[in-house]
């Protein structure tokens, strides 16, 4: 029996994202292969998350692609991307979680084109007036990346609505955490 490679990094992805101290064991049970098939894959755990990083880093590069980031305003590039994000929002949440893919001089490169693009799009948005100035583009991109997983996670837990994915992050992005008070 082949085993497609793809859909055995998929449902690692959805148990991941999930349940991030998951065994190899029950990565195989929810690939439906057993553990020894899955070591011919990955020699180990690392080997699966720097697999599941690449996915993601592909996918990601992608949704950024399809937001289209240098087209219109740079507020509705954001609405776009985290729409594009949304379908892949849980891998998001488990690969920044995981400080093995950040640590030493193994990082892959494709975090820091993903944070570049990410950050030129809140640069954009600093001069066209968008966004506020005070805060650097390189921290409106962490914040972004945080609003995500942390939603993502929202999400898969039950605590918040799917359908209010995209409207709780660019909302509390676009609009900042802060009440305004008046006077």
């Amino acid at each position: 029996m082949s085993v497609d490679r793809a859909q055995v990094l998929r449902s690692a992805a959805a148990l991941l994202s999930r349940k991030s101290t998951a065994t190899m064991d029950e990565v195989a049970r929810a690939a439906g292969i057993g553990r020894a098939t899955l070591h011919r894959h990955f020699a180990g755990r690392d080997a699966l998350v720097r697999a599941l990083e690449a996915m993601g880093l592909v996918e990601f590069e992608a949704a950024c692609d399809a937001a289209r980031l240098d087209e219109g305003p740079a507020d509705e590039a954001l609405r776009r991307l985290v729409a594009e994000t949304e379908p892949n929002a849980p891998l998001l949440a488990f690969l920044v979680t995981e400080n093995q893919l950040f640590e030493g001089d193994d990082v892959d490169e494709g975090w820091s084109r993903l944070d570049a693009r990410v950050s030129a799009l809140f640069r954009r948005g600093q001069e066209e007036g968008t966004f506020r100035i005070d805060l650097s583009p390189a921290w409106l991109t962490e914040a972004l990346y945080g609003l995500v997983s942390a939603c993502a996670w929202s999400v898969m837990d039950g605590r918040v609505a799917g359908n209010d994915f995209q409207y709780m992050i660019t909302e509390l992005l676009l609009g900042g955490a802060r009440r305004s008070v008046e006077k």
